[in-house]
């Protein structure tokens, strides 16, 4: 039996951007009151991890975190200082308190324990002995240093620019298959070898049918075969990868966004509710058939 704790998407669309932008509901902005949510969420892991096991034993159990590999913007020492503390806050922050009952030092004048509202106890309450780690990612990060950083953590996500830049999906995402590999690579490397889940991945297109009613989305197949491409690398180099989950079988309601972005490999007329398989559908399940493609 495999079983999935949670997801974080929350915290990378809130605190992932500059200031607490409150896109999703309940739409509050302050980063005092999300800071102290997150240690909430951590104890909600640790106890929902004793809980599950002790109802079964044998169950397979992982946590889904939203990752992002964070890259120096520049050449300087100081962004790369600045991208391993966005890392850290941006990546670890659910990891390391469930697999080591800590917070990583993301800040630059220590954990705000105090706003957190951090109490004796909670690093064992936090622990969760993960038996896979879910990785849900769409992109890369690029961090400069910032020392006005209102968060506290001196760094900033930057956009892409020049020769440097990847191709934009239609939500305006860089399109960088490597991100998946350097991902999945990093988190092997620092916390032993763990087993792996992709548990998301995909991009938004909004090609629609054609007067055929065919739907061509080729920039989504070519999406998948890179990310597909990179993740094999990463297995290669030695990931324990146990799982690819693609992102999405359909075209759903997508968090603030609503109806607007498309993820799906199935076309959704959301006045009918029919469903039409796009081509990289078709292709997708092509490559699921033969459990694999040329790269």
């Amino acid at each position: 039996m495999r079983r999935l704790l949670s997801r974080r998407r929350l915290f990378y669309h809130c605190l992932g951007h500059p200031g607490v932008a409150g896109l999703h509901a309940p739409g509050r902005q302050s980063l005092e009151d999300c800071l102290r949510a997150t240690h909430t969420v951590n104890l909600a892991q640790g106890e929902a991890m004793q809980a599950m096991r002790a109802e079964s034993s044998s169950a397979r159990i992982g946590t889904a975190f939203n990752m992002s590999p964070c890259e120096p913007a520049g050449d300087r020492e100081e962004d790369a200082e600045a991208a391993e503390r966005w890392h850290r806050f941006v990546n670890l922050w659910f990891l390391e308190p469930a697999l080591n009952g800590r917070y990583p030092e993301a800040f630059l004048n220590g954990i705000p324990e105090e706003v957190m509202g951090i109490q004796d106890g909670d690093a064992s309450r936090m622990q969760a002995p993960l038996d896979f780690i879910g990785i849900n990612l769409y992109t890369r990060t690029l961090v400069r240093e910032d020392l006005g950083d209102e968060r506290g953590i001196g760094a900033a996500p930057v956009e892409p620019e020049g020769e440097r830049a990847g191709p934009r999906t239609d939500f305006n995402w860089e399109v960088w298959p490597n991100a998946l590999r350097d991902m999945v690579l990093r988190i092997t490397r620092d916390y032993d070898r763990p087993v792996i889940e992709i548990t998301e991945n995909g991009c938004s297109y909004a090609d629609g049918p054609d007067a055929q009613g065919h739907i061509q989305d080729p920039r989504r197949i070519d999406f998948y075969r890179g990310a597909l491409g990179a993740l094999h690398q990463a297995i290669q180099q030695g990931a324990d990868v146990r799982g690819y989950h693609a992102w999405s079988l359909l075209d759903n309601f997508e968090w603030a966004e609503g109806y607007a972005q498309r993820f799906g490999l199935a076309w959704v007329d959301f006045e009918t509710r029919d469903r039409t398989l796009k081509a990289s559908g078709a292709w997708y399940g092509e490559v699921a058939a033969n459990n694999g493609l040329e790269i």
